[in-house]
């Protein structure tokens, strides 16, 4: 009995730590199944984005770049609208869920086809002595193309006005003050002529007209557009004397189509009349060749240039003027511009791959399709690195490959008449993108000089550029088995922080415009670029010229095509990233790390006129609050993502959506002053150069050469409302990042 007893107990006691042993066990099963599923679904994140940046091949970029190239596809042509249909047909092909053409009715603008535009030089009998060229020499091997448009600046007023000409250099706001502050040189019922460079054209020509100019020349000096010990086009890529810059003038402000401002330029819309379009100017523009620029600026009279910052490289004295000098001082300029206005259908491609976790939440990828000419670097390069990105990603989804987010794809038409297609798209979709967009990535041009990366976007992107750029080989010489983010490292440091490469503020000029300035939507763009410290010449040399074309890419900028291969390799990883990561990929401390910055610097600005902001007691002290109110809530949030359950939808969701929205926290709903489609408070295109970002953009603008106001008391209140302006919206962007209210 006792034996049996013990034996009882044995078995017990078995059967008690058997029992343990499968609590203790299942317990670590269901504690640690949830870090295994984890680190499992991590392996599976890195393999698919191994899968998808080497899927890309530079022959295929390079294959799409001829393809594109073969033809001119300027927007509004049939030639546009066959390449359109030709993408949406390889994008059905490469297995995208839905490919749509979505038309639009804008306003273009062309060169009449039976009376040229030119410029001449007339003597005392109205005679024409001299006529400048109306095209520019075609390309070996482009000879018998046709439909090539001549050299314009779209939207020019028509008109041939006639009078005396006075060089203005580069017609910037500060190249007017020295004319008529320190010269006293009138250009009222003058003609102008500026060079190339520096700012946008339009600016340009808003700036002429603001001087009381009648017409305004444009030409690209060799100083600005030509590099040295390089030969012209075709034997280098140089400009030649021949080429002229084709551009848009308009002073759109974000506006979208001219006619259309804010709305969708559909068959229903209401259209302005053509006097009242937005930022059509009032005046002839028309650009010209630096042959033909020489030989009219070679008779110029008048002062010397004020310093040697107004010379350029013609062998001519780059007189002031006005007017001719000696035996030619009776000679005037004459302007012959007919340009043609007209509505005219555009064409985007929008692509789609449904996410499957969240399908209403949209990563898109955009870039334009029309061209000058043949568009071999702008925007061709950008279109092939697109075009590229969306087979590569067809071949996961044909796989079984779903991205947790939704992707749109966007092949944009008419970007180079004021970014249209992609502004009117924006426009009709603003709800839902408001509601629904992640962020957005430029697809424009992915080459303008081939020394290193350049980057622009949002300092919520900051941390997964470095991070991305850092997992993709650089294509750079001497840099081999080395990542891109070392060669740009080193090529482009920061000047705020010498360890980290440069990365600059959006400004505008390409097609995030909209999805940026206007909706709020965070954004981005990469591309590879010149070296700013000892290249020059302003943006590419053949820029908008006849001589864009697959063999100056193909044999000067990028034979290999690597250097395109790793910006698309970028370019899809940041897609890929926001549209597939669990968590958003944004940090919001850099944001806060570049309010500081931003905050110091306008500050700073003001100290010139510390006497004044005195006088007029204006202080900072609103806006340095809020932006530390601003660095401790993100600080807190990025505490609070740590501690997130993520095997929690609602929790992951509920982070998310207040990283995706927060980028329109910035937005103000009534705009900046006199400019409604510009909202982001933080950052907005400079008034004075589209191409360039401003921080706080109010402030700067208020402060903008307020020693020579006529009302100084008036014009200090501006500055301190845009102050407590951009308080407000600080503060308020940080009480979105709160848990609750």
């Amino acid at each position: 009995m006792a034996k049996s007893r013990g034996r009882l107990y044995v078995w017990m006691c078995l059967a008690a730590a058997g029992a343990s042993f499968l609590v203790g066990f299942m317990a670590g099963w269901f504690i640690n199944k949830p870090f295994q599923e984890t680190v499992t679904l991590l392996q599976y994140h890195q393999s698919i984005w191994w899968e998808l940046v080497s899927e890309m091949k530079a022959e295929n970029i390079k294959a799409f770049l001829r393809s594109f190239t073969k033809l001119p596809h300027l927007a509004g042509t049939e030639q546009n609208l066959q390449l359109a249909m030709k993408i949406q047909t390889q994008w059905r092909e490469f297995g995208l869920d839905t490919t749509t053409l979505v038309p639009y009715d804008v306003l273009l603008s062309y060169p009449n086809e039976t009376n040229a535009n030119y410029i001449s030089i007339v003597d005392e009998h109205e005679t024409e002595i001299f006529k400048t060229s109306y095209l520019e020499l075609p390309p070996d091997g482009y000879e018998n193309v046709t439909n090539i448009v001549p050299p314009y600046n779209a939207f020019s007023a028509q008109g041939s006005p006639e009078g005396d000409l006075i060089y203005v250099n580069y017609a910037r706001t500060e190249d007017f003050f020295k004319l008529e502050r320190d010269m006293n040189i009138n250009c009222t019922g003058r003609i102008v002529i500026a060079r190339y460079g520096k700012i946008f054209r339009g600016n340009k020509v808003k700036n002429a007209m603001l001087a009381g100019a009648i017409g305004i020349i444009l030409y690209s000096d060799p100083a600005d557009y030509t590099a040295p010990g390089v030969e012209p086009y075709p034997k280098g890529w140089n400009l030649p004397g021949t080429g002229a810059q084709r551009g848009n003038v308009l002073n759109l402000n974000g506006a979208g189509d001219p006619l259309t401002p804010g709305y969708p330029a559909k068959e229903y819309t209401f259209r302005l009349d053509l006097e009242e379009g937005v930022g059509i100017p009032k005046i002839p523009v028309h650009p010209i060749g630096y042959n033909d620029a020489e030989k009219i600026l070679r008779y110029m009279g008048g002062p010397a240039p004020p310093d040697s910052s107004w010379k350029g490289s013609l062998n001519v004295n780059y007189n002031i003027g006005p007017g001719f000098t000696g035996n030619n001082s009776f000679r005037k300029i004459r302007m012959h511009v007919y340009n043609i206005n007209k509505i005219t259908r555009i064409y985007n491609v929008i692509g789609t791959i449904r996410g499957s976790v969240e399908p209403d939440r949209y990563i898109i990828l955009g870039g334009h399709r029309d061209a000058w000419v043949f568009g071999g670097v702008d925007p061709t390069s950008g279109a092939a690195v697109l075009q590229e990105i969306v087979r590569s990603f067809g071949k996961l989804v044909n796989k079984g490959w779903r991205p947790r987010r939704t992707i749109i794809f966007a092949s944009w038409d008419a970007e180079e008449f004021g970014l249209l297609g992609s502004t009117e798209w924006a426009e009709e979709n603003a709800k839902v993108l408001q509601e629904r967009s992640v962020a957005y990535i430029n697809s424009d041009s992915s080459i303008e000089g081939n020394y290193t990366l350049r980057v622009d976007c949002t300092p919520l992107l900051y941390q997964l550029v470095y991070k991305l750029a850092k997992e993709i080989s650089s294509p750079d010489d001497g840099f081999e088995n080395r990542s891109l983010y070392e060669s740009w490292l080193e090529k482009d440091p920061s000047p705020e922080n010498k360890n980290v490469p440069r990365i600059n503020k959006l400004g505008s000029g390409s097609d995030f415009e909209a999805y940026f300035q206007r909706l709020g939507i965070a954004a981005g763009r990469v591309r590879y670029t010149k070296n700013r410290k000892t290249d020059k010449y302003s943006s590419y040399p053949v820029y908008h010229t006849i001589y864009e074309t697959f063999e100056l890419v193909e044999k000067f900028y990028d034979p290999t095509f690597k250097k395109q291969l790793s910006v698309a390799q970028l370019r899809g990883a940041l897609v890929y990233e926001l549209a597939d990561s669990k968590i958003i990929p944004f940090n919001i401390q850099d944001y806060a790390k570049a309010l500081e910055t931003y905050a110091s610097s306008i500050y700073n600005l003001s100290k010139k006129h510390d006497q004044q902001l005195r006088d007029h007691g204006v202080s900072f002290d609103s806006l340095f609050s809020a932006v530390k109110n601003f660095s401790e809530a993100a600080s807190d949030f990025h505490r609070r993502l740590t501690q997130t359950d993520f095997n929690n939808p609602i929790s992951v969701r509920i982070m998310n959506d207040q990283l995706m929205l927060l980028e329109r926290a910035f937005v103000d709903p009534l705009g900046l002053p006199g400019r409604p489609f510009y909202r982001h408070i933080i950052f907005a295109p400079s008034r004075h150069n589209k191409y360039a970002g401003e921080s706080f953009p109010g402030i700067y603008d208020a402060m903008f050469d307020i020693e020579n106001r006529g009302d100084p008391h008036s014009a200090w209140t501006q500055v301190k409302k845009h102050i407590s302006i951009a308080a407000f919206t600080i503060q308020a962007a940080a009480g979105t990042l709160t848990e609750v209210l």
